[in-house]
């Protein structure tokens, strides 16, 4: 089906590689992509991003750019991880789809026919599923592990969050912000905005040369406190002052139970001395008071965190249109970030967003 459209009207795809110390492994990628895209009909962008590499990457990159005007190149100062390194080459992108693919050679491009036709369904996130993975046990447990606590903690079900194989529209990427290591987090953060997402199985091939840059615990305490922040950001974004104000009732209301119960303690000692211990000689006395101040300190930054959000929302939409019909006012489209029409809505809110990420950098 993707060569039959790609026939009629060539589809548009730019394929964003983050890269950090794969200098033997991008021509092989590039050769790959080079051959889907001249198989499917597509019109194909590949922009490279070098993460810091210290070996020859740039080097490899940039006589790629000089062999083909469909290759280009992003050059981070230094390593700033791969949820920056996406964030640049989805800056970059300018094609209507976007895939991600790792430059480890492990991502297969051989599936994009298959995500496309996902696309073609009404998805608007593929993520792809390694189902027989190529890794070492280790990570293999790791991973099982991770995807296990995502499910638990997100209402979507799928199971691989982390496969570097993405197809999204546009609008995905221009919405999404990437930092740390949120790049885990793609589909979840997308699902969040109202966005379409499945997965399908994909090929997982063994890597073909160098190392993996994602080892040791600390990458996995890293996800775990990542998770907990999306988790937060999903859930409360947009009302912040719920999830902290809740936390803090619960902790000034433990507080004061415990001051009543020390109360009225306190008054049967004025009767009989040894029922009870004298307060100075009680901890529990301790855990009372910081239990209301902790309470009172999390409500208050409840209301403070309330008073940014209600900042950063003033002027800005707090939706997403899918598609209209009727006649609409330019005006109010244009203010909204969309215009009349699916495709003409996706285009406006991604122009928007990547406009408004532009002018904060």
């Amino acid at each position: 089906m993707g060569g039959e459209l790609g026939q009629a009207v060539p589809r548009e795809l730019s394929v964003v590689v983050p890269a950090r110390d794969e200098a033997p492994n991008l021509r092989p990628l590039y050769d790959e992509l080079s051959e889907v895209a001249a198989r499917e009909g597509l019109a194909l962008e590949i922009i490279f991003i070098d993460d810091g590499s210290a070996d020859a990457t740039w080097s490899v990159i940039a006589g790629l750019c000089a062999e083909d005007a469909r290759v280009r190149g992003v050059r981070l100062r230094r390593n700033f991880g791969k949820s920056a390194a996406l964030a640049a080459g989805f800056d970059a992108a300018s094609a209507p789809l976007v895939l991600t693919i790792d430059g480890d050679g492990q991502d297969d491009p051989a599936e994009i026919p298959a995500m496309l036709s996902k696309l073609d369904e009404g998805f608007d996130v593929v993520s792809g599923w390694k189902r027989e993975r190529n890794d070492p046990g280790g990570r293999v447990a790791a991973s099982r592990l991770f995807n296990f606590m995502v499910r638990r903690l997100s209402d979507l079900r799928l199971h691989d969050f982390n496969c570097g194989l993405k197809l999204m529209r546009r609008e995905v990427a221009a919405e999404i912000d990437l930092y740390g290591e949120l790049h885990r987090f793609i589909p979840v953060m997308a699902h969040s905005q109202g966005f379409r997402v499945c997965e399908v199985a994909v090929n997982h091939r063994p890597r073909r040369a160098g190392e993996s840059k994602f080892t040791g615990a600390g990458r996995g305490l890293r996800g775990a406190l990542d998770l907990l922040v999306v988790k937060f950001l999903t859930s409360y974004r947009g009302r912040p002052q719920h999830a902290l104000g809740v936390a803090g009732a619960l902790a000034f209301g433990l507080g004061a139970l415990i001051m009543a119960y020390l109360a009225v303690t306190w008054v049967v000692r004025l009767w009989s001395p040894q029922a009870f211990l004298p307060l100075s000689d009680r901890p529990l006395l301790i855990y009372g008071i910081a239990a209301l101040i902790i309470g009172a300190q999390m409500i208050s930054l409840g209301f403070v965190a309330a008073l940014i959000t209600s900042y950063h929302a003033r002027g800005r939409p707090t939706y997403r249109v899918l598609e209209r019909a009727g006649a609409h006012d330019a005006a109010q489209d244009d203010h909204r970030g969309g215009c009349a029409g699916r495709d003409g809505e996706r285009d406006g809110v991604a122009s928007k967003a990547r406009d408004d990420r532009a002018g904060g950098g």
